[in-house]
């Protein structure tokens, strides 16, 4: 429709040079582009195939006056998709004259095909070029696009001479694609080649609502046609009551004329059938429509052959068959009804949805009085509710539930950790109990307690939580018996990092201390254990001195029998039994040694010499 003049000829000129324009840019994205995966990126430069189309077919058609399913309307459809291939490989030939043909040209060679037919593309390229040349004879005869047709034949030959000089520089040129939501974008009243789904249609939108889409190319059609303003005036209103051109029938069994001729009908049939009419396109219609383009046309055709809802399974089959007759690449069927909701209506309904849901709603009424009540009940209702958003809400604990303790120990100084589960098995409360403590820091923990178990019940997450008590630095702080946390900078940092390894995946994993090392496959260390622990015994003569200092560094002898004395007892079991509890069952909070002993009422390591404090 942009390139038709104000006097109602096709601009041809204008229309070439846009395709020049066009299909010089996309050459220049062929380089500039991303593509999904590596093959599609490799044969994208091998044949630079671009996609040039066109939308508002249609539309044109209508405005010239004639129906989409129509003589002339495939004759102006055949010529200007014609014309738009021929110039695109024109230009194309033109662009290998200055920087040669596409690689797949000369070298056939391509991603996925390691043996091509042919050494190269050439003759395969002008054979193809020379079949759409020679379909130009087969646009259908028209005298109003007559001269439409002897300039495709022009552009055509024009196109297979530079190709031969010079080569094409992209294998592939035009394309149509559907143009859905975009063709509305360029205020267009049909998208590709479809004819319009119907001259009032209702578009349901994404983020919710609809809008009314009314065909603007009637009223030039009518005035193609011969009508006056008066009666264009008439029909476009008839349009607007209706949602039909066609006469309708009042609720009193009378018809409401729309002042269209009868045998004018036909130019105005569109894809669905109007809800209060009986017209619209036969499949065929939409078959013959795309067999007039697809011979100009480097790819496929994207379009819907819109068929009824009483279509048949015969009917489907017929359609493909069909298509497949008129050497159509390609056919997508849409069975109208088929789907509960469509982007694309002919009425206005609730859900853009099946008409029975509507037609129930419809015959309800409400009366005035009632209605306005219910909508202050509901304000009233969702007033309360937006009251309640800003609102916490405390998810207590069952009164019977499942609990896990945990016993810990840090520098010396005990204590046990009782986490209360919900029934997912995630923590709902926190008690912290501590062994030999005063008043001080039994109460601090009750504390850390109660409000952690506050947060738990309220929604805050445990990761929060353990990011930011996590690490707090005071005393008491030092090494500790648990493998998964090797030092403990407070007793609040044990806590909350244990809960961490036991509820928060992954976290054990994250800190753990041996996180970066790998286990080293080394066959030889069990051989290396067999035979230590395998010795001949008179290999393993034993000394008293060195039990003593098995007993004293906590190392098993496993290395020989130990020397008995008379009492059936060895010397080791005798020393053992001296020393008794000497060493104290805590870790030094310097070293991490476990070889604390008494010293008084305090222990002090055996290992580094530091003193761990009163017990």
């Amino acid at each position: 429709m942009k390139f038709k003049t104000t006097d109602g000829d096709f601009d041809v000129e204008r229309f070439k040079a846009a395709v020049r324009i066009f299909i010089t840019a996309q050459e220049i994205i062929v380089d500039n582009a991303s593509y999904p995966i590596k093959e599609i990126a490799e044969n994208s430069h091998i044949f630079r195939t671009l996609g040039l189309g066109y939308a508002n077919l249609g539309s044109l058609v209508m405005s010239y006056g004639f129906g989409y399913d129509s003589i002339e309307g495939r004759a102006l459809c055949g010529a200007i998709t014609a014309i738009m291939t021929g110039e695109a490989y024109e230009q194309s030939a033109r662009l290998a004259q200055e920087i040669g043909p596409f690689p797949g040209y000369h070298d056939a060679r391509a991603s996925g095909v390691p043996k091509p037919v042919a050494k190269d593309n050439v003759g395969s390229m002008l054979e193809v070029i020379d079949l759409h040349r020679c379909a130009v004879r087969e646009i259908s005869d028209s005298e109003e696009f007559a001269h439409l047709k002897k300039e495709a034949a022009k552009v055509w030959d024009s196109a297979a001479e530079l190709g031969k000089q010079y080569g094409y520089r992209n294998a592939q040129v035009t394309v149509l694609a559907p143009t859905g939501t975009i063709s509305f974008l360029m205020d267009c009243d049909t998208t590709g080649i479809e004819p319009d789904i119907a001259l009032v249609k209702y578009k349901l939108l994404a983020g919710g609502g609809m809008f009314k889409i009314v065909n603007q190319t009637v009223k030039p059609a009518l005035e193609k046609l011969g009508y006056n303003s008066e009666e264009i005036e008439r029909i476009i209103a008839h349009i607007d009551a209706f949602d039909t051109i066609e006469d309708v029938t009042d609720t009193d069994g009378s018809t409401i004329s729309s002042g269209l001729k009868p045998e004018h009908l036909s130019i105005f049939d569109c894809a669905f059938k109007p809800f209060k009419g009986e017209r619209s396109l036969s499949y065929m219609a939409h078959l013959r429509m795309m067999a007039a383009a697809q011979p100009f046309l480097s790819g496929a055709i994207s379009k819907t052959v819109n068929m009824p809802e009483a279509a048949t399974v015969d009917d489907i089959m017929n359609t493909y068959v069909e298509g497949w007759r008129l050497g159509l690449k390609s056919i997508a069927i849409y069975r109208d009804g088929s789907k509960r909701s469509a982007p694309l209506n002919t009425r206005k309904t609730k859900d853009m949805g099946a008409a029975g849901d509507v037609d129930l709603a419809l015959d309800v009424t409400v009366e005035r009085d009632e209605f306005e009540k219910r909508i202050l009940e509901l304000e009233e209702e969702l007033a309360l509710v937006r009251s309640r958003l800003d609102q916490p809400i405390r998810h207590r604990m069952p009164d019977t539930r499942m609990s896990l303790t945990h016993r810990f120990e840090i520098a010396g100084h005990e204590g046990y950790i009782t986490v209360g589960l919900y029934e997912d098995g995630q923590p709902g409360e926190l008690f912290i109990t501590m062994s030999k403590e005063g008043s001080t820091i039994g109460g601090l923990m009750d504390t850390v307690g109660t409000l952690t178990s506050i947060a738990l019940q309220y929604g805050v997450p445990l990761e929060s939580l353990a990011k930011k008590f996590a690490y707090q630095r005071f005393e008491p702080s030092g090494f500790t018996k648990n493998p998964d946390i090797r030092h403990a900078t407070s007793i609040t940092d044990y806590v909350f990092r244990w809960l961490a390894c036991q509820f928060i995946k992954g976290y054990k994993e994250a800190t753990s201390a041996t996180r970066g090392q790998t286990e080293l496959p080394l066959k030889e260390i069990p051989e290396m254990e067999k035979k230590a622990l395998n010795r001949p015994v008179s290999d393993l003569a034993r000394t008293g001195e060195k039990e003593l200092i098995d007993v004293i560094t906590g190392h098993s002898p496993n290395d020989g029998s130990p020397q008995v004395s008379g009492n059936g007892r060895s010397h080791a079991d005798r020393v053992q039994e001296a020393l008794g509890n000497m060493f104290m069952d805590i870790v030094c909070s310097h070293c991490g040694s476990d070889k604390v002993i008494r010293a008084g009422a305090c222990g002090v390591c055996t290992e580094c010499g530091t003193s761990q404090g009163c017990s």
